[in-house]
């Protein structure tokens, strides 16, 4: 597989089509759940940084920003989840006028679909007693020592 290459122009465009495209998004109603998932500037914000203050090589947001508007969809025609991990994450609040970590307990829902010949990921995140949130994309694209193509890390915190 030949690396991706993209021009600055192209990663601008592809990256301010999706943002406008996010925020159209609200919320789609996921048979799964019988319920809606949130779409909101935390789940966007995942897209290019992995975690608080560690951004995403730009080639991985790049893939995932082009790819966005696959998430609504998959969402929607999901009636099964293919992984559950449920987990305790710190997780930065902001509470009484400054900002706090919490450990709090977290769910992540893995929904995979096969759209026009892709393979992609859309995890979902659901923080205890908390609404359920579009949290990641992952397109079926990148590749480990051996040349297979691998979905992710395994950690969908981060992925």
């Amino acid at each position: 597989m030949a690396p991706l290459e993209f021009t600055d122009a192209e990663f601008r465009r592809v990256r301010q089509q999706a943002e406008d495209n996010y925020h159209t998004y609200g919320q789609i109603r996921c048979p799964y759940f019988q319920h809606n998932v949130h779409f909101n500037t935390e789940g966007f914000r995942h897209l290019l940084f992995k975690a608080w203050n560690r951004g995403r090589d730009r080639r991985d947001q790049f893939m995932r920003l082009k790819h966005l508007a696959r998430a609504p969809e998959i969402l929607r025609l999901s009636r099964t989840v293919q992984g559950i991990q449920e987990t305790s994450e710190w997780e930065r609040r902001h509470r009484h006028g400054r900002w706090e970590k919490l450990l709090m307990p977290v769910t992540y829902y893995e929904f995979v679909a096969v759209l026009e010949r892709r393979r992609f990921k859309v995890i979902v995140k659901q923080l205890s007693g908390g609404e359920r949130i579009f949290w990641s994309l992952i397109p079926f694209w990148r590749q480990n020592e051996q040349g297979r193509r691998l979905l992710h890390d395994g950690n969908p915190a981060e992925d």
